[in-house]
């Protein structure tokens, strides 16, 4: 019977692997983002680390959860699910901050655009 329980808590490789290309393909929409952010024309100001650090911090938080999910140890029930808990976590900072950026972006560009007309 005791053999039985490790085979209970494990996860498929077939879905395990399915996460692990998710996580992927996420991780690198955030280092995309992040990439071409910092190559924005518009120059970085020290508001911009509200944007920044949560964006950096969820890329770590994804990158830890891929290099989780690459271990065959995380076939283990208990490591995928810590593993899974860890990206939601960098995702929704990547989120934030990516919403903030977008937010700072645009006030900046609304505070230096000349208003149609005035002149």
């Amino acid at each position: 019977m005791d053999e039985q329980d490790p085979k209970e808590d494990l996860v498929e490789t077939v879905f395990r692997n399915g996460t692990v290309t998710a996580v992927g393909i996420l991780l690198a929409f955030s280092l995309g983002f992040i990439t071409h952010w910092a190559a924005n024309p518009i120059p970085w100001q020290t508001y911009h680390l509200v944007a920044v650090l949560p964006i950096l911090l969820g890329i770590a938080l994804q990158m830890r959860a891929l290099s989780l999910l690459l271990d065959t140890k995380c076939l283990q029930r208990r490591v995928y699910e810590r593993a899974n808990r860890i990206f939601i976590a960098g995702l929704v900072f990547t989120a934030c901050g990516v919403g903030m950026a977008i937010l700072l972006d645009f006030f900046d560009i609304a505070t230096k655009s000349a208003l149609p007309g005035a002149g």
